[in-house]
C-alpha cells in the first residue's frame, strides 16, 4: 500500500507564502531609497530572502493543489480577496493613508513593522519545524534561519532609533502606536490554523502569545520605547478580508505578468 503523503491545508500554505511574498515586495520598495547606502543593500537582501521563503511555499502550495497551478499563477493571478497575508504586512510604509495622499516614507514604520512580525515569524517558524508536513518543516528550517537575521536588523535599528535623539524617539514610538493593534491578527486562529494544529502539520499560534509578549517587552524596554496598547480594529488579512493598499500594491506587481500571460524571458 502506497503511504499518502500528510500536508499542511493549502490555505494555510498561501497564508504564509502571501505573507512573505507581501512583506517582501514593500520592503523591496526601499531600493534606491535607503537612508543609506548599507541598508537599501540590507532591505534588498531581507526583500529576496521573504521572495525565496514565498516561491518554495507557493511551489509546495501548487503541488497540494494540482490542477496545473504554478507558483507563478499563484503569486501573479490571484486577486486581492484570495491573498490570505496579514494586513500589517501590507500597509505602505508611512501608516494608513487614503488612496492617493501622498506621504515621505518613514523609516521607522518599516524598523516597527519588521520588528514586531520577526518576532512573531521566529517563533512561528521555530514551531514549524517539527511540522508533520516534511515539506512545510524543510521550509521552515531555512526560514528560521532566515528570518533570525530579519529580527536582528529590526531589533538593532529599534534600538538606535527609540534610545537615539527625541526626534528619533518620537517617530519610532508613533510608529509602534499605528501599527500594534494590528498585531492582533497574530493571534487570531483561522480553520485551516484550528486543522493543521489539530494534526500537527501547523501551529496554533496562540501558543506563541506568551514567548512574544516577552521578547517585545525586553526589547522595548532597551529601546526605551513605551509599549503601547493593541487594541482597536481587529483585522481579517489571513481570512481574505484586507484594506485597500493590497489592491494597490498587487497591481504593481502583478501589472507586467497579467499584461503577458504565459511569456518567457
Amino acid at each position: 500500500m502506497t503511504a499518502v503523503a500528510t500536508h499542511a491545508p493549502l490555505p494555510l500554505l498561501l497564508q504564509l507564502a502571501d505573507s512573505a511574498l507581501v512583506l517582501g515586495q514593500r520592503n523591496a520598495e526601499w531600493c534606491g531609497h535607503g537612508p543609506v547606502l548599507e541598508e537599501d543593500i540590507a532591505l534588498a537582501n531581507i526583500s529576496l530572502d521573504l521572495i525565496g521563503q514565498a516561491r518554495l511555499l507557493y511551489q509546495h502550495a501548487a503541488a497540494v493543489q494540482g490542477e496545473g497551478a504554478t507558483e507563478d499563477a499563484l503569486a501573479y493571478f490571484r486577486d486581492p480577496n484570495q491573498f490570505r497575508n496579514y494586513t500589517l504586512l501590507e500597509l505602505p510604509h508611512h501608516g494608513p493613508l487614503a488612496p492617493g495622499a501622498a506621504a515621505d516614507r518613514d523609516y521607522a514604520f518599516t524598523i516597527a513593522r519588521n520588528f514586531l512580525y520577526g518576532q512573531f515569524m521566529a517563533l512561528y517558524w521555530e514551531a514549524l519545524c517539527t511540522s508533520a508536513d516534511p515539506q512545510l518543516a524543510a521550509i521552515a528550517a531555512k526560514s528560521a534561519k532566515e528570518v533570525r537575521y530579519h529580527l536582528r536588523h529590526a531589533s538593532d535599528w529599534l534600538v538606535k532609533l527609540g534610545d537615539g535623539t527625541a526626534l528619533s524617539q518620537a517617530r519610532m514610538q508613533r510608529a509602534l502606536d499605528a501599527l500594534m493593534p494590528y498585531t492582533q491578527e497574530f493571534w487570531t486562529v483561522t480553520d485551516a490554523e484550528a486543522e493543521a494544529a489539530a494534526d500537527a502539520t501547523g501551529v496554533d499560534p496562540r501558543s506563541l502569545r506568551a514567548a512574544w509578549d516577552e521578547a517585545v517587552d525586553a526589547w522595548l524596554r532597551e529601546a526605551t520605547l513605551t509599549r503601547p496598547s493593541d487594541a482597536g480594529h481587529l483585522t481579517r488579512g489571513k481570512e481574505g478580508r484586507h484594506s485597500e493598499h493590497l489592491s494597490y500594491l498587487l497591481a504593481e506587481m502583478q501589472g507586467l505578468a497579467r499584461q503577458h500571460p504565459g511569456a518567457t524571458w
